[in-house]
C-alpha cells in the first residue's frame, strides 16, 4: 500500500474514499442528469463496486479519482482526479483527468478547481509529460471544463470501445495538455 495523496485547494479537499461516501455516490450515479452522457444510471450495487474499485486503485498507487469534499460544508460531492484507463483506446497508455459531481455542485467552479490541483499533481509530482481527457461529443459541459483547465482539443475524435456501436454516445472528443503548456499557463 502506497502513501495516499490528499490534495487541498482553497475550497476543496481531494481525498481517499470513505464508507460514508457510498450513499451520496449512489444517489449521484442514479441521477439521470448526472449520467446523461453515460450508457446508463448505476444501481446501488454497481455504484458501490465502482467506488470500491476507485478506492483500491488509490490504495495501490497513492492517487486516482479522489473523493471531493467542500471544506466545512459537504463531506462528499463526487470525484475528480487522475486515472489510467485500460480500455483499448487509440492513445493508450495514458493518464486521463476526469470528474463526476452531484448536480447541486455544478456551475460553482469545483470541477475546474479540483481539476487544476489534479493537473498540478500530475505534472509536479508524477512528472507526467501529458494528461488526456475525453467525453462524448455531446457533453458540452465537460468540454467547457477541459477548456478552462487549458486542455486543447486534439481534433482526433474516436469511438469509445466500451460504448455500444449503435449508441449516440460512442463518438468521443479527445483533449490533452502537455507539461510545457501547463507550466507556461501557471507561472
Amino acid at each position: 500500500m502506497k502513501n495516499i495523496v490528499e490534495l487541498e485547494t482553497k475550497r476543496l479537499i481531494l481525498r481517499q474514499w470513505h464508507k460514508e461516501d457510498l450513499e451520496a455516490f449512489a444517489l449521484l450515479n442514479a441521477d439521470p442528469e448526472v449520467m446523461e452522457f453515460f450508457p446508463k444510471v448505476l444501481s446501488r450495487k454497481e455504484s458501490n463496486e465502482m467506488a470500491e474499485k476507485i478506492k483500491n486503485l488509490i490504495s495501490d498507487r497513492g492517487w486516482g479519482f479522489w473523493a471531493v469534499e467542500v471544506k466545512n460544508e459537504n463531506p462528499f460531492i463526487g470525484f475528480v482526479g487522475l486515472h489510467e484507463p485500460h480500455y483499448d483506446l487509440p492513445f493508450n497508455p495514458c493518464v486521463e483527468i476526469g470528474w463526476r459531481l452531484a448536480k447541486n455542485y455544478w456551475g460553482m467552479g469545483y470541477a475546474t478547481e479540483a481539476g487544476s490541483a489534479s493537473l498540478e499533481f500530475a505534472f509536479d509530482q508524477l512528472n507526467l509529460d501529458e494528461v488526456y481527457s475525453f467525453a462524448t461529443v455531446h457533453n458540452i459541459k465537460s468540454q467547457a471544463v477541459m477548456g478552462r483547465l487549458r486542455l486543447k482539443n486534439t481534433m482526433s475524435n474516436f469511438n469509445h470501445p466500451a460504448i455500444p456501436k449503435d449508441s449516440p454516445l460512442r463518438e468521443h472528443v479527445l483533449y490533452k495538455i502537455d507539461k510545457k503548456s501547463w507550466v507556461l499557463n501557471h507561472v
